[in-house]
């Protein structure tokens, strides 16, 4: 939801339609109490939270998804408790079934990722390389190596905390080098991309025929 026009009625209709095939994470818009309520009320298995910086805001998202004692999640009737049927059993289990992934993707974040790291609560760290090169002022040039040693910096600290570590890639090989580091939740390009990529393809067997 932070980078696309779909809405939380659209959402709410995608995680049904996959049902029990895949656990489905929403990126929430911004990491905003809000937001972070609504989109958990829809039944998913857990939120990414874009831009963290400080371990301030890591705290912050970590709250806004867990119901209190722990958290300050607000309590409502929705479909992720099947609308009051499961209520008892879901507010029950919910702190520690549902997925929170804090997105890594400033240099701000990579300066504070110690601290970052030792917030409790969240279960993944998510590394945005492009927003991450942009904020370094080498925006989309995220193979440069003041841009990789951020991101391995951020690896680094994960692996030694024993923190699930996410990224975004581009391409398959790009993919299977973040699996040979230890990755282990890879986003594999993006939906417009493979279509587009079907297009041209088409399109370039169809002019040389």
């Amino acid at each position: 939801m932070e980078h696309s026009t779909l809405n939380l009625e659209l959402v709410q209709q995608i995680i049904q339609a996959v049902g029990s095939n895949a656990a489905c994470l929403v990126r929430a818009p911004g990491n905003d109490v809000v937001w972070l309520k609504r989109i958990l009320d829809t039944g998913c298995d857990g939120v990414i939270v874009p831009q963290i910086q400080t371990p301030q805001e890591a705290l912050q998202a970590v709250r806004a998804c867990k119901y209190p004692p722990e958290g300050i999640r607000s309590v409502g009737l929705s479909r992720a408790h099947n609308y009051g049927i499961d209520f008892q059993e879901y507010v029950a289990t919910a702190n520690q079934k549902l997925v929170v992934a804090l997105q890594i993707e400033h240099i701000n974040a990579v300066d504070n990722i110690d601290e970052i790291a030792a917030v409790a609560g969240f279960d993944a760290i998510i590394i945005g390389p492009y927003d991450l090169s942009a904020s370094m002022g080498k925006i989309g040039q995220v193979d440069c190596p003041e841009v990789q040693q951020a991101i391995a910096r951020v690896r680094q600290t994960c692996v030694k905390q024993n923190i699930p570590l996410g990224i975004f890639a581009k391409d398959s090989r790009a993919a299977l080098l973040a699996q040979n580091q230890g990755y282990r939740l890879i986003c594999v390009g993006l939906d417009f991309n493979y279509l587009l990529t079907g297009a041209q393809q088409t399109l370039q067997q169809l002019k040389s025929s």
